[in-house]
C-alpha cells in the first residue's frame, strides 16, 4: 500500500472582485512509499502548501483525488492516519508543552488518560523532556518547531506532513531536525516534507518532487536526478609552490593554504594524465576529490519560473 497517492490533482482560486481565474495547482499526481522521506520543493506560489490543505482537508480540489493510507482524504479516516505541522503555528503562549500537547491529543478524540501517558514519552522524542513544563511563550524557534512536530505526532500517526518545518532556524536547529526526521523514519513513519533549503532536502530525502506553477517538473530518487557525472575536480598537491603548480597548466582556480596547492580541474580532464605530470614534477597528490552537481544547481537547471534570478523567491505562498 501506498503512504500517499495523488491523482491529477487541480486546484483553481478566484482572486479580487472580477473573480480572476488562478491556477495553483494543475494534473499533479505523484505517489509516496511508506516509511519514506520525500521532498516537496518548489519556488514562492509553485503551490506546496495548497498542495498540504488539500492532503489535510483544509481545502477542497477543483478536480483530481488523493489517498492516506489507502483511504480518500475526504474521509475523516485519512486524517486520523495523518499527523500534520502548518508552515505557520500558533500556540496558546500561556500553556505549558504538556497542557497544549494533551489539549492536542483530546482535539484528535483521545481519552484524557491516554494523552497524558503519551506526552512525556513524545516531548522526550523530540529533545523537549526538560522543558515540558514551560510555557510555549518561552519557546524559541527551534523549541517550537519541535513541539510542532511533538503535537503532530500525539496521536502516533504513520505518516508526517511537515509544511516547511526548518525554516527560520539556525544551522544547530536545523541539523537537530534533520536528525529528528530520520529518527522517524527509522522509527517506520512516512515523512512528506516541504523545504526551500535544497541542502537539507538533498542530505535526508529518499527522493524528491520540484515543483513549478502547480506542475510536477521533476520527481525520483537524488541520486537518479543529480545523477553521478563529474562535473569538476578538486586536486590536492603538497611538496609544491603554487607558481610551479601553475606552470603545469593542469587546471584553474589554484590557491595554497596551510602549504597545500589546491587546483580546481574541468569535469572532462583525465584525472590519472594529471597526477602522473604532478608526481614527475616532484609533487605530491593528497586528494582528488570529485564534485558532482548539488540539489540546488539541478533546481536551478530544471528551469522552474520562480527560480530564475537566485533563490531568494523561495518560501512561503501557495
Amino acid at each position: 500500500m501506498k503512504a500517499i497517492e495523488i491523482e491529477n490533482l487541480a486546484k483553481v482560486y478566484r482572486r479580487g472582485f472580477w473573480g480572476t481565474r488562478f491556477t495553483a495547482l494543475s494534473g499533479l499526481s505523484l505517489s509516496v512509499e511508506e516509511g519514506e522521506i520525500y521532498g516537496f520543493i518548489g519556488a514562492n506560489g509553485a503551490g506546496k502548501t495548497t498542495t498540504f490543505k488539500i492532503l489535510m482537508g483544509i481545502a477542497k480540489p477543483t478536480s483530481g483525488s488523493a489517498r492516506i493510507l489507502g483511504t480518500d482524504i475526504s474521509a475523516r479516516g485519512a486524517r486520523m492516519k495523518a499527523g500534520y505541522l502548518p508552515e505557520e503555528s500558533y500556540y496558546y503562549n500561556y500553556l505549558t508543552a504538556r497542557e497544549l500537547l494533551r489539549f492536542y491529543g483530546r482535539l484528535q478524540g483521545m481519552r484524557g488518560r491516554d494523552v497524558a501517558a503519551r506526552s512525556g514519552a513524545i516531548l522526550e522524542s523530540v529533545g523537549l523532556a526538560e522543558s515540558a513544563d514551560a510555557r510555549l511563550g518561552e519557546f524559541s524557534k527551534g523549541m517550537r518547531q519541535r513541539f510542532g512536530i511533538a503535537q503532530a505526532l500525539v496521536n502516533d500517526p504513520a505518516v508526517l506532513f511537515l509544511d516547511e518545518p526548518l525554516t527560520g532556524l539556525d544551522p544547530p536547529g536545523r541539523k537537530g531536525l534533520r536528525d529528528l526526521i530520520l529518527d522517524l523514519k527509522r522509527r517506520g513513519k512516512t515523512v512528506f516534507f516541504s523545504s526551500h533549503i535544497l541542502s537539507d532536502a538533498e542530505a535526508i530525502c529518499d527522493r524528491i518532487a520540484v515543483l513549478d506553477r502547480g506542475g510536477l517538473v521533476a520527481e525520483g530518487p537524488i541520486g537518479k536526478l543529480l545523477g553521478s557525472k563529474v562535473k569538476s575536480y578538486e586536486l590536492q598537491i603538497s611538496g609544491a609552490q603554487p607558481d610551479a603548480v601553475k606552470d603545469l597548466g593542469i587546471g584553474v582556480g589554484i590557491r595554497s593554504d596551510a602549504g597545500i596547492v589546491h587546483v580546481t580541474l574541468d569535469g572532462t580532464a583525465d584525472p590519472d594524465a594529471v597526477i602522473d605530470r604532478v608526481r614527475s614534477a616532484g609533487g605530491k597528490v593528497v586528494a582528488l576529490i570529485p564534485v558532482r552537481e548539488t540539489l540546488e544547481e539541478f533546481f536551478m537547471r530544471s528551469g522552474p519560473s520562480g527560480a530564475h534570478g537566485g533563490l531568494g523567491g523561495f518560501g512561503g505562498g501557495a
